[in-house]
This record gives C-alpha cells, structure tokens and sequence, in this order.
C-alpha cells in the first residue's frame, strides 16, 4: 500500500506529507493560515475543535480551564454498535495521571517526578551506556539487512525502562505487543479492550509481587514511603511537611506503572527509528551528531521537534468558555492539539521544514507543556544523547536497506513510528 493510500485511511491529525513523511500534511499549512482553530470528526464519531498553531497550542496546554479528567476515554477510537465494547472501554485506570487534573494529578506525579532529576539521571547514565553498547554489539554479529527497530530501537528503551520501574527480565507480559493495539486508533475495540486488560493484568502481578518484596526500583520506593505514610497516619504522625501522604492503592501502583511502561518504551523505540531514518535522508546532519558532542543537547533537541511523533496532546474538554485566537470554545466541547502543526509553525520558527542541527535551541511542544509535560523528558533525552551518536560512531557507513517508499510507517498509531527499519553498511 502506498504512502498517500495509507494516510488517506488515517483521521486528519495522524496524516503526513506523503512526499516528506517527517512533515505534518499540507492541510495543516493551509488550517494555520486559514483556520487554526477549526472543527473536526474524531474516530469515535464525536467532534473536536483541532488547535494548529505553536500559540494557540502552548495556551490550550498550559490552560487550566481545560480538562483532561472530563474528557471521554475511547472518542478517539472507532465507534462500536456493541454498546457493552463501547461501555467497557469508558473504565478508567486508578493511577493514570495524564487522565487526571490538579489536585489529583499533582499528588499522582509527584510519586515519580523525582525518579527523573538531573541526579537520577546522572546516576542512570552508565547503565545506559552498556545498554547501548551490548546492543550496538547485537546489531553487529546479525546478518544483513539488520532490522533496526527489533535489535536496537525497541530493546534498547524497554530494557531501561523495565530497570527503573524494577519489572523481571523474564517472562515479563508482552507489554510491547499490547502497547502496539492500544495505540492505534484504528484498532477493533474487541482487541483494544483485550490488550488493556492484558497490560493491566500483568503489572498487577508486578505490583502484587513488590508488596510482598519492595526492591530499590520506582516502584519499590513508592511502595515502601506508602506504607511508612499509612503507619504514619495510623499513628497520628505527620512528615517533615507536617503531613502525612495519601496511601497509595495497588490499583493506582498499575496505572502509574503501566502509563511509564507504555510511555518509556514506545515513545524513545520510535523516536530513534524515525530519527535514524532523518538521519540517513540528511548525511550532513547525521555529520553534526556524530562528529560535534558539544551540540549534541540542542541536537537532539532540533531532531525531536523536526520529527515529533506524538501527532497530539491528549484530548481535553473546555470547563468553561474560552477564547482561543479568534474562536470561542463553549464550555463541554473537546479541544486536539496538533503537535507537529504546531512545531512546524513558520510563526514560531524560522524555516520549521529544515532539520538544522545546528539551529539555537528552540521551545518545541514535543514533550508537551503545561502541568502534563512529559515527566520522563529527562529520560527521552538521555536515551537520544548516548544511542543516537553511538549508533553514527559504530556505523558510519549505516544506510537503508530498502527504497525509501518501502519503509513501513506506524500511520494510525497515536504515536507516530516505524514497524521496521531494514539497515546495511
């Protein structure tokens, strides 16, 4: 199936440019001239206004007046006749934070925005390193063409995020294979609802086990302060903040967990197959990356905006009236950012077609914005500094396997990516 076939099938936010897969499509160029805040059909048969530009984008995002928690789960997929499908797919998951506003959100990231500071980070960073490398090493010893995303994009994340979150290495649920179903919009609601509860199921095992065994991993340490917060409480005690924190339940321990699971693996595998392949199709810039550290940060950087795979911020309901640039949103209708319209904003950045490595360090909406900025940012860009230039160093001479045209793209997959990536050198 070609290119333009496949995004004529995807809803209009998860369409690229069939002659530059990396660009939003040009309909995107033309709402942000025309109409950057228009209306639009969802999957799931309700409309939404769609946000285009960097502006009005970072304001929905930033805006209190829009709700992720009223928002429906499930308008973002296709419609079901099956009433009972379509009612099973409303329940949400205790623990999910995205899905939630402050105050419950705030208390919910709390848990886990210390497990990705600059310290932690730091710390983390040779672990990484010898991920990287064991895997860089696989990728050598396998015979030609060499499927980056199966031996390097995709184990590479998973092994760092199973680590943090102190999942076993073995036979671990195939959160991968579900997290693929879950993600696509245009997934048959019997299997997306399959794949939920699988993924549910198998970090409540996870989270069953670590109550009886907390270790030194994330969700060890959460485990382990709640127990102290609920002796606390129970003896009337209070924490150096004079207050004790809120228990937290086993079912909020599997949708904190599984969020960064899903989160921690899917985003950076498919960050690094897509950014390799802008790579291969720029050899000047791959040149930057490799051959100049000193601008790998705001490389990085410029690579996660030019690609921006997420195609957009979580779908939020106004909670009152609110004027976004010349259109008033009534209170109770649903708002969609455009992330890559947004980045690929001529408004907002010079020239946003052109992948500059070298370009100053630019505000992007990748990692979004606002109090649901992505909390594992610092660990996106960890992943990205130390795999993308070992990956140049140890193969210089790395190109694709298969004509360009070939390479299959994840199109309706929330976010954007590759299923594979043929490479030889």
């Amino acid at each position: 199936m070609s290119a333009q076939v496949q995004d004529d099938l995807a809803p209009l936010p998860y369409r690229r440019d069939p002659a530059c897969p990396f660009a939003p499509d040009p309909e995107f160029a033309r709402l942000r001239r025309e109409e950057p805040v228009s209306r639009i059909r969802l999957t799931g048969g309700s409309e939404a206004w769609l946000v285009t530009r960097f502006a009005d984008a970072r304001q929905v995002l930033a805006d209190p007046r829009f709700s992720s928690r009223l928002t429906p789960i499930g308008v973002v997929v296709p419609p079901s006749r099956d009433q009972g499908l379509s009612e099973a797919l409303q329940s949400r998951q205790p623990g999910t934070f995205i899905e939630e506003d402050p105050p419950e959100h705030t208390r919910l990231r709390a848990l886990v925005t210390r497990e990705f500071t600059t310290r932690r980070m730091r710390l983390l960073r040779p672990y990484v390193e010898a991920v990287v490398e064991e895997h860089l090493e696989i990728m050598a010893a396998a015979p030609h063409p060499v499927d980056l995303m199966a031996t390097f994009a995709l184990p590479v994340p998973s092994r760092i995020i199973c680590a943090i979150l102190g999942l076993p290495t073995e036979g671990t649920y195939d959160f991968a294979g579900h997290t693929r179903v879950m993600t696509d919009v245009m997934s048959p609601l019997p299997e997306l609802i399959e794949a939920r509860d699988a993924l549910r199921a198998g970090m409540r095992e996870v989270v069953r086990a670590k109550r009886r065994n907390p270790g030194d991993d994330l969700l060890g340490r959460i485990i382990r302060e709640s127990e102290e917060s609920r002796q606390s409480r129970k003896s009337g005690e209070s924490g150096e903040s004079g207050e004790s924190r809120e228990p937290v339940t086993d079912e909020e321990l599997v949708g904190i967990g599984n969020l960064l699971l899903v989160a921690g693996h899917e985003t950076t595998a498919h960050m690094l197959g897509l950014g390799v392949l802008a790579l291969l199709h720029h050899p000047d810039q791959a040149d930057v990356l490799r051959d100049r550290p000193d601008l790998c940060d705001s490389a990085i950087d410029e690579l996660v905006r030019y690609v921006t795979i997420p195609h957009h911020g979580e779908l939020r309901t106004a909670t009152e009236d609110v004027r976004v640039g010349d259109v008033l949103l009534r209170a109770g209708e649903q708002v969609l950012v455009s992330l890559p319209s947004a980045n690929w904003d001529p408004e907002s950045i010079e020239s946003p077609e052109v992948l500059d490595l070298t370009r100053p360090p630019r505000t992007h909406l990748a990692y979004g914005h606002g109090v649901h900025h992505c909390v594992g940012t610092p660990l996106a860009q960890l992943e990205l500094r130390v795999a993308l230039p070992a990956l140049l160093r140890r193969f210089p001479g790395m190109r694709c396997a298969v004509p360009y045209d070939e390479v299959p793209f994840r199109r309706s997959n929330v976010t954007y990516g590759l299923h594979a990536l043929p490479l030889t050198w």
